[in-house]
């Protein structure tokens, strides 16, 4: 797990092959995260299937529910087939686009 912090964004990046581990390091990690956005790059594991994405979606709601945004990253699956509550995009740079435009609406109160 690489981790690289940039103002009031962190990218988490999966260097192991196996995400369902990944996800166990960072669930028990999570509390150094909580009050960041966080930008999960899972693109590292071109093996990764929509159920190792479902895996993060307490993690999503959790960070919801603290006004934060979790954005994860990966070009390896079928984007029509994730779920609407879990946002997922294919580049780092759409992620942090992703955050920005979340923080401008809360800012605004939507």
């Amino acid at each position: 797990m690489k981790v690289e912090q940039k103002g009031h964004t962190t990218t988490i990046r999966n260097t192991q092959s196996n995400t369902a581990e990944f996800y166990q390091k960072l669930h028990h990690e999570y509390n150094s995260f909580k009050s960041q956005n966080l930008i999960v790059d899972l693109s590292h594991d071109k093996a990764l299937t929509m159920d190792d994405i479902k895996l993060f979606t307490d993690l999503i709601k959790i960070h919801a529910k603290a006004k934060k945004s979790l954005v994860l990253v990966t070009n390896s699956v079928n984007f029509n087939a994730v779920p609407k509550s879990i946002t997922l995009v294919p580049t780092i740079l759409e992620a942090h686009d992703i955050i920005e435009m979340e923080e401008i609406e809360r800012d605004l109160g939507f």
